[in-house]
């Protein structure tokens, strides 16, 4: 009997096809004398849709809802349904007698496989190939330890509830807001609550006044430092105040009331999981998340550089021990061999900082594999998220950095004046990073408090004394907070439980590409329709409380300690609230993107679209469906005043050109529309092939413009 193993990508099935020896290949799978390596294409299988459960909701209606069918069902989607027939012939095989599950390692990978094995109704054993890195040696090792496919049926549960969830609450809710306001408005149970905190902020900017304030340093003669007040801010607000301290402090002399000296042991970063990585890429690089998930995607699954992506646990297991040194071995080329060389010389230092089974729950951390790098094959977005995750893994190996921190108060009279300096005693882990000791943290807040530099001391010593030469006052205004980053934002979805750390960054995609919020450089905005959104949303969606409860949950059930009945039930309860929340709804939607521009079918004024392809404009009536692109188009027809290109329009009466910085508009008379010189040569060649009797160019050239014109 042969074994038949389901992969969930095509590149996957056919390294796993490759290492067990199914070289047979087939349009669907490959076979070998003893394994079957065949793929899904992601999800071949789905939720079935509203109208699969009764043909009245293919039509949406506000009476019809909350749609809460008492068992849900599953079909075959209808883009991969070649690939489902296939899967489903091979299970149907007499001679296979086992399947591995080889999807993804985690809460969807198991759903997509356990979903196609309930529709093609597979009763025969079925095992668990459970990897963290795509190596030879990785695949070969799993599966020589493949595990009982029930071990996962929490895991699969807790995926299920989840689908059903987003099904329940999203399908539901968005039909709700868009039947009642008459627009396309999507909701769901984490992508509102993450619109509502861009919201939170953008209220806060908005309401906050900025104001005025006056910092003052002083010169000591050797170093300077800033006067504060009691509180320790060092902002004064009213001018007058400024200058009576700086009439009462300068040119007094004072002395050394404090010197504070410290040793700091600061320990390396814990290493990478999916969301410190995207931090990191958007802080360092402006990667957005998506992004960093699909480069992290082609070095995990193309190159085989690095472990398993989406996992959420810095930390690594006890097992992997003995892989160390191979790994930095691996990396020990190019501009990491100076770093890595030194640690392989001896023993490493493995500590519970690096290693903590406790820690890890079905991945471990974020790592690079054994096997070799070749820097070259690897694209620019490819090496420079590689390069974190190699310099994150060597530090993990190095020292704590130590230095002094010296902070030293000088008092002249009644005032206080702070300054604040370092001296490095040992570079430690942060040597890998070039001795760098600049904040890496994404800070989302405003800093009004003053002057945080660190500066170069002399010796100093308590009793000093000192004279106050200089003062040097700084104007500056108060900030209001920063708009949320791709990196803020992460960490604020991970602090609220908001999803997992696989669908983050699909569900910031999902706000972008539903135009509720927008990116500006590397912030994140909300738009016009994001802003009413989340006002007609019902008020317990907008923020994270309700959703990160639900998601502890599914984790509860992924660990056996919840039940999927009692967590569906609270879901039904809440689309059914929900909805009731939206048909009472007084409030009013006003679409924020209308034009100018009016549909030329039913005069209805157009909507102003973002597409892949740029802006487009479509008809908001239902049952239109017109639409055109709104770039730019330039005609051949040149302006009579300027002399420039004139742009095509499109009106009432069909296309105009127009010059805007003129003013002037030519209509576009369609049998005597121009012709260039490479039309014209391309037709005399068509035509001329139909050689005729007394045919010459003038004749060719009516011919060809009387077929254009028709």
């Amino acid at each position: 009997m042969k074994t038949l193993v389901l992969a969930e990508k095509p590149s996957v099935a056919r390294e796993i096809a490759r290492v067990m020896g199914a070289r047979d290949k087939h349009k669907s799978y490959m076979e070998g004398p003893k394994y079957i390596v065949t793929w899904a294409l992601g999800h071949l299988v789905g939720l079935a849709e509203p109208e699969d459960y009764d043909k009245k909701y293919a039509t949406w209606n506000l009476e019809d809802l909350p749609i809460l069918p008492e068992r849900t069902k599953l079909k075959v989607l209808r883009e991969t349904n070649h690939q489902y027939k296939a899967v489903q012939q091979l299970m149907k095989r007499q001679d296979v007698g086992e399947l591995v599950v080889a999807t993804d390692a985690a809460r969807e990978g198991e759903l997509l496989a356990r979903w196609i094995m309930q529709m093609a109704q597979w009763k025969k054993p079925f095992k668990r190939l459970w990897i963290s890195s795509q190596t030879d040696k990785a695949i070969k090792d799993g599966f020589a330890s493949l595990k009982p496919g029930s071990q996962f049926d929490r895991l699969y549960e807790s995926a299920r509830c989840r689908a059903e969830a987003d099904w329940m609450i999203g399908l539901n809710v968005t039909r709700a807001l868009t039947v009642r306001f008459n627009a396309q408005l999507s909701a769901g149970r984490v992508q509102t609550p993450t619109l509502g905190m861009i919201m939170d902020r953008e209220n806060e900017i908005n309401g906050f006044r900025s104001q005025e304030y006056e910092t003052l340093s002083a010169d000591f003669g050797d170093f300077q430092a800033v006067w504060r007040a009691a509180g320790g801010d060092s902002r004064i607000f009213d001018k007058q105040d400024m200058q009576q301290l700086k009439a009462r402090v300068e040119g007094r002399k004072g002395s050394i009331a404090q010197v504070k000296k410290s040793e700091k042991v600061e320990p390396h970063p814990l290493a990478y999981d999916l969301t410190e990585l995207q931090r990191d890429a958007n802080h360092k690089h402006g990667f957005s998340a998506k992004q960093t998930s699909n480069v992290l995607q082609r070095l995990y699954e193309q190159h085989k550089l690095v472990t398993y992506p989406r996992t959420d646990s810095r930390y690594l297991t006890s097992d992997m021990t003995g892989t160390l040194k191979e790994r930095l071995e691996s990396v020990a080329v190019g501009p990491y061999a100076s770093l890595a060389r030194p640690l392989l010389r001896k023993n490493l230092n493995v500590t519970k900082r690096i290693v903590d089974d406790s820690k890890v729950t079905d991945h471990h951390a974020i790592i690079p594999t054994e096997q070799t790098v070749l820097l070259n094959q690897l694209s620019p977005e490819e090496r420079k998220l590689y390069d974190l995750i190699v310099r994150r893994f060597i530090s993990l190996f190095y020292p704590a950095a130590r230095y002094d921190s010296v902070a030293v108060t000088v008092q002249v009279g009644k005032d206080s004046f702070h300054v604040k300096g370092t001296t490095v005693k040992d570079s430690g882990w942060r040597e890998v990073y070039g001795g760098d000791y600049t904040d890496d943290k994404d800070d989302d807040r405003s800093n009004d408090a003053g002057d945080h530099e660190r500066a170069l001391l002399p010796d100093l010593q308590q009793g000093q004394s000192v004279t106050l030469g200089r003062c040097h006052i700084k104007s500056g205004r108060t900030m209001p907070p920063k708009r949320y980053t791709e990196a803020a934002l992460l960490s604020q979805m991970e602090k609220h439980g908001l999803g997992t750390p696989a669908t983050r960054a699909d569900i910031i995609e999902k706000l972008v590409s539903s135009d509720t919020i927008d990116r500006q450089g590397n912030s994140l905005h909300p738009t016009g329709k994001g802003k009413q959104l989340i006002e007609l949303a019902a008020p317990q969606l907008r923020t994270p409380e309700l959703t990160a409860r639900w998601e502890a949950e599914l984790e509860r059930i992924a660990r056996g300690q919840g039940k999927p009945g009692p967590f569906l039930d609270g879901i039904r309860s809440m689309a059914k609230e929900l909805v009731s929340t939206v048909k009472s709804s007084k409030a009013e939607y006003k679409p924020h993107n209308v034009t100018n521009s009016h549909c030329p079918d039913c005069n209805a004024k157009l909507l102003e679209k973002k597409g892949k392809r740029g802006k487009f404009l479509v008809c908001p009536t239902e049952d239109c469906g017109y639409r055109r692109s709104n770039e730019k188009r330039l005609s051949n027809r040149r302006c009579a005043q300027c002399h420039k290109k004139m742009e095509i329009k499109e009106g009432k009466a069909g296309l105009y050109v127009q010059c805007l910085p003129c003013g002037i508009t030519e209509t576009l008379d369609k049998d005597k529309q121009h012709v260039n010189k490479r039309e014209q040569q391309k037709l005399v060649k068509q035509y001329a092939k139909q050689e005729s009797i007394g045919s010459n160019l003038g004749d060719l050239l009516k011919a060809a413009m009387e077929k254009q014109g028709k």
